[in-house]
């Protein structure tokens, strides 16, 4: 049985005192621990962000990819190896910006695998600019008047797009985190997990007291249906806040938002990935002739 040591590298993180990744880090860490998951039944797949750091930290399987493109490079993995969980980290900016395209149709294709997001608000690894989730008003280097747009809503374009499993989570509040954690990996279909991940250099807003004012339990909520999608996406509505609005007038959900069990996944309707691919192959094959028609 893996032990939170066994997924522990030589390498001390470097992410801020305080950061929200800290904890996350953890979460994931006991969580594969608890789910007796050895390093070598799961692949990770990191973006780029303060969070892709983890690359360095978490003994894996892994591949640190480009500015929001992970989700492609999980599915290569997940389509090419059924035999593996992959377990995708993303950034708020990474995830939902550059990469928001992949975001969606990651969702309504319904691939098999995790998608942790670290939503700190802010990019924080380029000092402290506007992210797609930053708020309304906000002020920040890159946008000094505040912030013109409302932010986006994973939750609500996850719900709205088909997801079989979406969840929000607070990194400071690492059991429930861990609970949401091993739901995801355990649910077959694509699994997001957005987790509000305080950043506490660049982003004095949202802060770890700011979350622990205002958050409550969805699965505490007297009922609360998470198998109801249009229950799921009108309590995704009520996430949007305002700077100013005071604890009592502002709380945010977090728990399991939604989730359907038994949908086919895309590996499924894939009679071909029967096994991995490289164990389809009786023998290692010539394609030197195949080749040979794409030569100059």
């Amino acid at each position: 049985m893996p032990k939170v040591a066994d997924f522990e590298t030589a390498l001390t993180p470097t992410w801020c005192p305080g950061c929200g990744n800290h904890a996350m880090w953890r979460a994931l860490k006991e969580t594969l621990e608890e789910l007796e998951l050895p390093w070598t039944d799961f692949a990770m797949v990191w973006g780029i962000g303060c969070h892709g750091n983890g690359a360095d930290f978490l003994r894996c399987q892994g591949f640190h990819g480009l500015h929001g493109r992970a989700l492609p490079l999980a599915t290569g993995i997940a389509l090419s190896n059924p035999d593996l969980k992959v377990i995708v980290e993303m950034g708020d900016g990474d995830g939902y910006g550059i990469g928001g395209n992949h975001f969606i149709h990651s969702v309504r294709r319904n691939i098999d695998m995790t998608a942790i997001f670290h939503n700190n608000q802010i990019y924080g690894l380029t000092t402290g600019q506007a992210s797609p989730t930053s708020d309304q008003f906000m002020k920040t280097p890159s946008t000094p008047g505040g912030v013109i747009e409302e932010p986006v809503n994973p939750v609500g374009v996850a719900v709205a797009q088909g997801a079989t499993f979406v969840a929000r989570g607070f990194a400071g509040d690492i059991p429930h985190l861990k609970e949401l954690y091993r739901a995801a990996i355990q649910h077959e279909g694509f699994a997001v997990v957005d987790v509000f991940q305080p950043c506490v250099t660049w982003n004095k807003i949202n802060t770890f007291k700011w979350f622990r004012d205002r958050v409550y339990k969805l699965e505490e909520l007297e009922g609360y249906d998470p198998t109801d999608r249009t229950m799921a996406f009108e309590t995704s509505m009520k996430t949007f806040h305002e700077l100013t609005c005071a604890p009592d007038e502002c709380k945010v959900p977090i728990g399991v938002f939604y989730r359907e069990e038994g949908m086919a996944t895309y590996q499924d309707d894939l009679p071909q990935l029967t096994a991995p691919l490289h164990k389809l192959a009786d023998s290692p094959r010539d394609i030197s002739k195949t080749l040979e028609a794409y030569a100059g």
